[in-house]
């Protein structure tokens, strides 16, 4: 099969022929049907977060069920599927309180000194799985808690962007929040996982959704998404936001992963508000709050994958852009080849437009 692989970090992706072994106890082999660039994928090409190589990345991605292995209970052959990086183990601490995306995911991937599931064609030679699915790729082999069934109707094109970029920032405002219909929110950061995020304010009753980003393009995009205000990131938007606000936002999302956007989240708050940090951030940095905020009664929190319970989740996500709440063609800004991959992220990089989504057998 064909794959895209990072061999050294800053250097673009290579295409390779990789084969892919066969499923083995719990795990599930997918035709790769389409997969989002993920601005997560672009940390580990780029070497901000270390990762062992050759590697093939990507993590958003939807397909059908080709083969599985003995044990699984979950999926059938011929499902549509949307694959979700959190792989669950279903037994550890986190699993079994319901805090499912902080799993570690141990039994989700083969034993060590065990085959691996993707090697070279022509030798043989190991290469790495990433984040348990490996998605760029026409082929996927992954554990059958890294994925789950879908309405077959639903386009799979789209399907695919649930898999991180909605499922993170619908996660935030459903799970994470827990926003009150009424209440306030900005959201820093209007890409992919930002768009999504204001998508699912309004699906949940925001009163107020305030979107914040330096391209006035995405603004644009903020606005048709659900937002009702779009400001610029400058050095006021804090303060234009307070002001706009009476006082602060009760929400405010981080979803880029800048050190600046996450303190113009915080600084937007109002008393007793929460600021949620999805965006990857430099792993040496840190976002804090000050005595001052935390006499008023600020919060400041994480949101892994937007603390999604995805074998739940997901479908409901499906049906909510089946029934029209959830527009998942407006955050898509163009479909690509697997070739195309490369200047896909180039267009990443100058932050211009949404998701671009790699379709296989175009």
């Amino acid at each position: 099969m064909k794959a895209a692989v990072l061999v050294e970090p800053g250097k673009p992706l290579e295409l390779q022929d990789l084969s892919v072994s066969k499923p083995g106890p719990h795990e599930v082999l997918i035709r790769t049907a389409a997969c989002g660039l993920c601005h997560s994928d672009l940390h580990f090409i780029e070497g901000a977060y270390p990762h062992p190589l050759p590697a093939v990345p990507g993590h958003e991605a939807a397909g059908i069920v080709e083969a599985v292995g003995s044990e699984v209970r979950t999926v059938r052959v011929g499902d549509a599927v949307v694959t979700c990086l959190s792989a669950f183990c279903g037994h550890c601490e986190f699993c079994v309180t319901g805090r499912m995306s902080l799993c570690l995911g141990a039994d989700t991937r083969r034993a060590p000194g065990g085959a691996p599931r993707l090697t070279r064609s022509d030798d043989g030679s190991t290469v790495n799985q990433m984040l348990n699915l490996s998605a760029f790729a026409e082929q996927m082999l992954v554990h059958e808690h890294a994925c789950v069934a879908i309405n077959p109707e639903m386009p799979l094109d789209r399907a695919a962007v649930i898999g991180c970029a909605v499922t993170t920032g619908a996660g935030a405002v459903f799970n994470a929040a827990k926003l009150t219909p009424g209440e306030t929110i900005c959201v820093v950061g209007c890409g992919g996982v930002g768009l999504a995020t204001i998508n699912a304010a309004k699906i949940a009753g925001a009163g107020r959704i305030i979107a914040v980003d330096p391209m006035p393009e995405k603004r644009d995009l903020a606005k048709k998404l659900g937002a009702t205000d779009a400001i610029d990131a400058g050095p006021d938007a804090a303060k234009e936001i307070v002001e706009m606000t009476k006082g602060g936002v009760h929400h405010a999302i981080e979803a880029v992963g800048r050190p600046a956007s996450g303190d113009l989240a915080v600084a937007s708050l109002r008393r007793g508000g929460t600021a949620t940090i999805l965006g990857m951030m430099p792993l040496n940095h840190k976002v804090g709050l000050s005595a001052m905020d935390l006499l008023s009664d600020k919060k400041l929190q994480g949101a892994i994958m937007g603390q999604n319970h995805f074998p739940v989740d997901l479908p409901r996500l499906v049906d909510f852009y089946m029934r029209g709440l959830l527009d998942l063609d407006t955050i898509i800004a163009e479909r690509i080849p697997l070739e195309g991959i490369n200047d896909g992220f180039e267009k990443m990089k100058q932050g211009h437009s949404a998701r671009s989504v790699i379709v296989f057998d175009q």
